[in-house]
């Protein structure tokens, strides 16, 4: 713990400072509500509560450090020319909308493959938007280039203390709401939103674990708390969370986190899309696969609340892209055991359909979708592959239908595999 100890007498911020943030960007961003979820409650025996940041306006976090960081710019230069910030989408709404509060001209440089949502949402906010580079790190280096040759003020997405403070506002307004909050749970990406929310929270309250959830396949964080390194990530990695998909954390971040933090754990985006699916059928609000890295870890046992924990799970955004929004809710249903896909192997006569389908219909399962394929190399003549998607319940409502199909001796292979 020598070199968490260090890393908090090098942080420039007080609980004082990230009172006076709050305060000043009191008008511009929602104290989100902090819900309990009796279902939840219920399947862990301990009280669960979601911080709501997907309501926020720009429907995430990133509204209150933007917010802050223009009103020091502002209070400190008077007049600006402008403001610019590479990100994959929520930062730069969050910059778009504070600088067009302010009557500021806003350049927002985002990676080619980011959200159309996004981009849509920037351009509705009156900012300029660049569409350039692979990722947010080739991003962020043309809008620097870009800041130098306008004169434009460059707003980092998470690595400046004036941004950590102003997503500080989030964990001062937990602790405020839900002071037996005991486990609070934080997606990571970059640092800026759990460094805000553990210092928040642990200058008040050091005895509240707080833990940071980062995406199996980007996770520089890995083993940061365990030997101080941070992980190289491929530079093909992919992941559903695009919002913390940070390959080069922050230098303050990591000294905010070194020091009060006390976990860092990864989820894969199958639980990521269980857990979109989860969130929106236990809140009725939608949130983006960055969003609900929290709630994933939860669900899936990477972070185990204690017999008398409080917790308090951190849903960041709301932001997902409405065209990957269905295939990320099959997604997450078949890999809970809710949707399958099973092929079935029968005579090509009349009547075999119907008697499948009526199988199913014992089953109380639900037929999505009917497809035959005849004359095809794995398909002998006469015969014919039926596939099925189904709803079902869980995995073990799969079991008892290929066991069904079993029983009747039919050649019936499950298509999504739930090992």
């Amino acid at each position: 713990m020598s070199a968490g100890r260090a890393a908090q007498a090098a942080i420039p911020l007080t609980l004082a400072d990230l009172e006076a943030a709050r305060t000043r960007i009191a008008g511009a961003v929602l104290p989100t509500p902090l819900w309990r979820n009796d279902a939840l409650a219920r399947d862990f025996g301990v009280p669960i509560h979601f911080k709501l940041e997907n309501l926020q306006p720009t429907g995430s976090f990133k509204l209150r450090g933007a917010s802050h960081k223009i009103d020091r710019l502002l209070a400190r230069r008077g007049q600006l020319r402008g403001v610019i910030a590479a990100s994959a989408g929520n930062h730069a709404q969050g910059v778009a909308r504070a600088a067009l509060v302010n009557a500021l001209p806003a350049t927002v440089v985002m990676p080619l493959a980011a959200s159309l949502t996004k981009i849509d949402a920037c351009r509705g906010l009156a900012a300029e938007v660049v569409l350039a580079g692979a990722n947010l790190e080739e991003a962020k280096v043309l809008a620097e280039r870009l800041a130098a040759e306008r004169g434009l003020e460059f707003v980092h997405p998470y690595d400046d203390w004036e941004i950590i403070a102003g997503q500080a506002s989030v964990g001062l307004e937990i602790i405020e709401t839900l002071p037996a909050a005991s486990l609070v749970i934080v997606p990571l990406g970059g640092g800026g939103l759990l460094s805000g929310v553990a210092l928040a929270i642990k200058l008040q309250r050091p005895d509240v674990r707080v833990v940071g959830v980062q995406t199996e396949s980007v996770a520089p964080f890995r083993r940061f708390l365990e030997d101080g390194t941070l992980e190289v990530v491929p530079p093909m990695a992919h992941t559903i969370a695009d919002g913390i998909k940070v390959k080069a954390p922050g230098v303050f971040t990591r000294r905010v986190i070194a020091g009060y933090v006390d976990a860092i754990v990864t989820v894969d985006d199958n639980a990521i899309a269980e857990a979109m699916v989860c969130l929106l059928e236990r809140t009725r609000t939608i949130g983006e696969g960055a969003g609900v890295v929290a709630l994933a870890a939860l669900l899936k046992g990477k972070v185990v609340p204690r017999p008398d924990d409080c917790v308090v799970v951190l849903v960041s955004g709301g932001n997902a892209d409405m065209t990957l929004v269905g295939r990320s809710i099959d997604y997450g249903l078949a890999s809970s055991g809710r949707l399958m896909s099973v092929a079935v192997r029968v005579a090509d006569s009349p009547g075999r359909l119907a008697a499948l389908l009526g199988g199913v219909a014992e089953l109380g399962m639900n037929v999505r979708h009917v497809e035959h394929r005849r004359g095809e190399l794995h398909v002998p003549v006469g015969m014919t592959e039926i596939i099925l998607q189904i709803e079902t319940r869980d995995f073990a409502h799969q079991r008892e239908l290929l066991d069904q199909f079993a029983g009747q001796g039919l050649d019936a292979r499950n298509l999504v595999d739930p090992a």
